[in-house]
């Protein structure tokens, strides 16, 4: 196996980020494809579509699809939308065969395979459509581990890293994005900060919730499957409040203790990961994990495709004092988000607030010289109050993004 994806790398005597990455997917038409089954391929176009934030029909895709469906599974997908879902007997309407028949293939693509959501119980279950990412590639990898992985999954990882490497998600990148998630700034880092709010600590945002529940990280384990392990502990992907409750009847979450949290956080925090969270201050849902820059998909959206706008701005940004840095270079070593470069031969240190989520890392890095503070930024915003203000801000936006990539296709 090869060591963990390069985030910063260094030129001489230059430590700084990798150069971007650019979108390099190739889009297709249906008849590029004469020897796919007709049911993969409506499987791939509807997961291509611009609502669902899909790539373009390729070939990275289709791939992905054939693998996750069989033909009977593909057959009855197709027929799904993502919204209300369908019910089994509207899809066995729609595929023409008895709902018995297709009924128990259903229920093992809900439950078992987690490739496609569903909503009600017995009779009144619905079906529908999961996006690519996030969505179905969170739901089939979760409940593994990589002891239990099956080839399948391991395919399935191999394939969805290979679709995400082309850089589709680019199409979607819109600095007036409302960014679903934020950064907590590194324990210790804000300790007796008069500027820190309620929502920049871990331990105050726990506190709303009495159910807790733990699962692998997806991430890490689709790098360690494609040869490119980092040494970060797997179990930190947390779920919170109903979700946690979710997670723990359906099996793919383990009940842990509030305790236990700030325990799993803490141990992820000393292998050099950093804390994210929804960027929503709901009461009833909250999720969380600690992250690599050269694991987590949506740090190397940053990190490797230069797409900031995918995270919330920070609330704290280191300042570097200039009279007590060395210029060693280790603050840039240490930045998961490769904001930082130093020249370490002309003694020079530039910082790009672009990439910067805020962590603290850098201020850790220093902590023998103290040549690094993390301070306020003046113009903060503060985290969505609700689910309700998050979905009416993001709507309008997820509409007309839509729109502008299926007008470019």
């Amino acid at each position: 196996m090869n060591g963990p994806r390069r985030v910063i790398e260094i030129n001489k005597n230059i430590i700084g980020p990798s150069v971007p990455r650019v979108n390099t997917s190739r889009q297709k038409k249906r008849s590029d494809f004469p020897s796919l089954a007709k049911c993969h391929l409506d499987v791939a176009q509807k997961l291509s579509g611009p609502l669902l934030m899909g790539p373009p029909l390729c070939d990275e895709l289709v791939a992905l699809v054939e693998h996750t469906f069989t033909h009977d599974e593909a057959a009855l997908v197709r027929h799904m939308g993502i919204a209300r879902g369908r019910s089994a007997a509207q899809i066995a309407r729609a595929e023409r065969r008895d709902v018995e028949q297709i009924q128990p293939t259903l229920d093992n693509l809900a439950d078992c395979k987690q490739a496609i959501a569903s909503t009600g119980c017995d009779g009144q279950r619905r079906y529908r459509l999961l996006p690519i990412m996030p969505g179905m590639f969170e739901m089939v990898l979760i409940t593994q581990s990589l002891d239990s992985m099956s080839d399948w999954h391991r395919r399935f990882a191999e394939l969805i890293e290979a679709l995400y490497e082309t850089g589709y998600h680019l199409e979607y990148i819109d600095k007036n994005a409302p960014p679903f998630a934020r950064f907590l700034p590194v324990g210790g880092t804000l300790a007796g900060h008069p500027m820190a709010l309620p929502s920049d600590r871990l331990e105050v945002i726990i506190d709303r919730y009495d159910k807790f529940a733990v699962a692998n990280c997806q991430c890490r384990m689709t790098s360690a499957v494609n040869g490119e392990p980092c040494d970060g502990p797997l179990e930190v992907c947390t779920v919170m409040g109903q979700a946690a409750q979710n997670g723990i009847s359906q099996g793919w979450a383990r009940e842990v203790s509030a305790r236990e949290i700030l325990e799993i956080k803490r141990e992820a925090e000393s292998h050099g990961l950093v804390t994210w969270v929804m960027n929503i201050e709901s009461t009833k849902v909250q999720a969380s994990c600690s992250c690599c820059g050269c694991c987590c998909k949506a740090m190397r959206m940053v990190n490797e495709f230069n797409a900031p706008a995918v995270l919330a701005p920070p609330h704290f940004m280191p300042r570097f004092d200039k009279s007590s840095c060395t210029h060693c270079g280790r603050c840039a070593l240490r930045c998961p988000m490769g904001a930082i470069t130093v020249d370490t031969a002309a003694k020079t240190l530039a910082h790009n607030p672009a990439r910067c989520i805020g962590c603290g890392l850098c201020q850790v890095a220093c902590e023998n010289h103290k040549a690094v503070e993390m301070t306020p930024v003046p113009d903060y915003r503060l985290p969505y109050k609700s689910w309700y203000s998050f979905i009416s801000k993001s709507a309008p936006w997820a509409l007309k993004t839509a729109w502008k990539t299926w007008r470019k296709r």
